[in-house]
């Protein structure tokens, strides 16, 4: 089978979609079910995290699996995204920090596509979240590409923007570890 045989979606395709959906290059990849507790309770504490440090900052938000509208053949839903400036219905422009927890099912994904696809747009920081081993990389857009800022684990990354952003992965992973270790 060649490529000629898979059809070819539009964000107006996109919009009437019923379920979980991104769509990359015309594509249509279909969401995994909903996230397992590790992801949730990940989820839950870097968004309280980032929104804690974005407090003070008008211009700043969090959002959670919001729709980014890259133009009319890819959209994507990261898990987090910081954005900055005005914001509507959906993301319309770059974020300046997308942060995805990877599980075994999206690494591939993470970790390659949407990887280019951050680093092309010109997302500033790109989080990538491994619950199982209680660790983020992240990445820094430095000119056209991403350049490692590091691994953290129970580290605090200080990501500078506008808006000075703090995550302390101790804290992130906190209640992670205590519920592995009742397991």
């Amino acid at each position: 089978m060649t490529a000629k045989y898979i059809p070819n979606y539009t964000y107006e395709d996109y919009k009437k979609w019923e379920g979980d959906w991104e769509l990359i290059d015309g594509i249509a990849i279909a969401m995994a079910p909903s996230p397992i507790s590790d992801h949730q309770i990940i989820l839950a504490q870097i968004t309280k995290e980032i929104a804690n440090s974005l407090d003070e900052c008008e211009e700043c938000f969090v959002l959670v699996e919001e729709d980014w509208k890259i133009d009319e053949e890819n959209v994507v839903r990261p898990d987090i995204s910081v954005v900055c400036g005005e914001i509507g219905d959906f993301i319309q422009k770059a974020p300046e920090i997308i942060v995805e927890i990877v599980s075994p099912t999206t690494a591939y994904k993470d970790e390659n596509i949407k990887f280019e696809i951050y680093e092309k747009e010109k997302v500033k920081f790109y989080i990538l979240v491994y619950p199982k081993d209680f660790k983020a990389k992240i990445f820094r857009l430095t000119g056209k590409e991403y350049d490692k800022y590091g691994d953290f684990f129970d580290q605090k990354a200080i990501l500078d923007l506008d808006c000075k952003i703090e995550i302390d992965f101790e804290n992130v992973f906190r209640k992670l570890k205590k519920l592995r270790k009742k397991i």
